[in-house]
């Protein structure tokens, strides 16, 4: 097995498919950083802004065949560490819209979840140059944009500092390109076209086309029902002076743009461009009920490292009348839903635990409920996104991270071993950090290493484990 790279390498591309498809289907992991299309093999080399974003990409394609334009594709890590200037430019991968840059740009918007309208393309285009003119419209490609710079300079800069980055947070990826047009013609201001040299153009009656020849836009997308957070609506702001909310842009270094706002769609981009079948991402019911539990080997801590996987954890309860059930409270909604839809049926200890959403909205604080919503072994609390990447049911893989620097494979099994029969395992770095893959003969046994190592100290380290969605070593 290749070892782990930020580099992924790509097999069968054909003629057909663009550089913008290969940015779709790796997106929702990370930021692709280079990008490198070796078109006489038909492969391509695409990196990662870090390692993390090319494992959980890789972890994710094992198990799901990637197909682009109706083409399976092979991903693998690269033998490169990092592309160059060099690898780039030696591959031909100049198109003939990029050999000839002019001031207009041709922005085609993938996985377009949350609105966008003249004004958000203005926020994020003008930092490069004064931006005269705007058209979007609906096309084939999708949601696309014309954008119209005073300078060619001012395009070419934009397009190279944004191309393949996100308007949004997980979502909302921009795809830019020269447009062969010399100049654009608006006549309205509104949200779908904009002259930002002429104010005075009248605004456009519903139904009608800003502008022959591109199409209408509309308004087909809507930010989803029961996000949470703060969300932003950004049709009421003007550029003229109307009122408008308030609207938060800013720059994520090293490679992200991002609105400050709803995690719904970061999360569902996580998953791969959608939620799993069955998790509706709207529910506020945030305390299950699990049941038909061992009461012999089950307790809180040993449920709050599995339920832990999924979200928060505020506490959890035992009952003392039906010691075979417990309440689990959650942080949101959304968490609760996850963890409900992942675990029920799985087995633990033995028994097939029953897992439904409680008719109590909370547990309340009492001497038997155990406190869980200031502990730092939630593990929601920091790169909350990244971590909604590795929700799945109980594999029979797990994966060992934060271990001692110095840490031996046969000490990382010996350390798990005992829970079930280890079939494969698996000992690498990760920017310098040991990391392991245990795999088990059956998911119930991973299950139990998990709940009883997670958190666990291995050689003065704390470690953490959760479920690997690969299917071998």
């Amino acid at each position: 097995m290749t070892e782990p790279s930020k580099v992924i390498h790509v097999r069968n591309v054909g003629l057909e498919i663009a550089e913008a498809d290969l940015l779709q289907l790796i997106h929702p992991f990370g930021t692709v950083t280079k990008i490198v299309m070796l078109r006489a093999k038909n492969q391509a080399l695409l990196q990662m802004n870090d390692m993390a974003s090319a494992v959980s990409a890789l972890q994710y394609y094992s198990t799901v065949q990637p197909s682009v334009r109706g083409r399976n594709v092979y991903l693998q890590f690269s033998s490169h560490q990092e592309l160059t200037t060099a690898d780039q430019s030696t591959q031909g991968r100049k198109t003939d819209q990029d050999s000839q840059p002019n001031r207009i740009l041709l922005v085609t918007i993938h996985h377009m979840i949350y609105p966008i309208t003249v004004e958000v393309l203005h926020q994020v285009f003008s930092p490069h140059g004064f931006v005269e003119k705007i058209v979007t419209f609906q096309k084939t490609a999708g949601f696309q944009a014309l954008i119209q710079y005073q300078s060619r300079q001012s395009a070419l800069q934009a397009r190279t500092s944004l191309q393949g980055r996100n308007i949004y947070d997980g979502c909302c990826q921009l795809d830019i390109q020269f447009s062969n047009l010399n100049e654009l013609q608006v006549n309205y201001n509104n949200d779908r076209s904009r002259d930002f040299t002429n104010p005075s153009l009248p605004t456009e009656q519903r139904g009608r086309s800003s502008q022959v020849g591109y199409g209408d836009a509309g308004s087909i997308y809507a930010i989803p029902p029961g996000s949470r957070g703060t969300c932003f609506f950004f049709s009421s702001f003007s550029a003229f002076g109307s009122s408008s909310r308030s609207l938060t842009f800013s720059f994520f270094p090293p490679f992200s743009v991002a609105f400050q706002m709803g995690n719904i769609a970061a999360i569902a981009a996580s998953f791969g461009g959608g939620l799993p079948p069955g998790i509706t991402g709207t529910n506020d019911r945030c305390t299950i009920l699990a049941t038909n539990l061992n009461t012999e080997k089950v307790d809180e801590d040993k449920l709050f490292n599995l339920f832990s996987l999924y979200g928060n954890i505020v506490r959890i309860k035992i009952l003392k009348n039906k010691p075979d059930h417990a309440l689990v409270q959650m942080a949101e909604g959304l968490q609760a839903e996850l963890a409900a839809h992942f675990l029920k049926g799985a087995m633990l200890f033995g028994n097939k635990m029953e897992v439904n959403f409680s008719k109590y909205p909370n547990i309340t604080p009492a001497p038997d409920a155990h406190e869980y919503a200031n502990s730092s072994l939630n593990r929601f609390h920091n790169n909350a996104i990244k971590n909604y990447r590795y929700c799945c049911a109980p594999t029979k893989m797990i994966h060992l991270s934060s271990l001692p620097p110095e840490i031996a494979e046969d000490e990382v099994v010996a350390h798990v071993e005992e829970h079930g029969r280890v079939v494969n395992s698996k000992l690498y770095e990760v920017n310098g950090k040991k990391q392991a893959l245990v795999q088990f003969e059956n998911e119930e046994q991973s299950t139990e290493a998990l709940v009883c190592k997670h958190a666990t100290t291995l050689d003065r380290s704390v470690i953490r484990i959760s479920f690997s969605q690969l299917q071998s070593i």
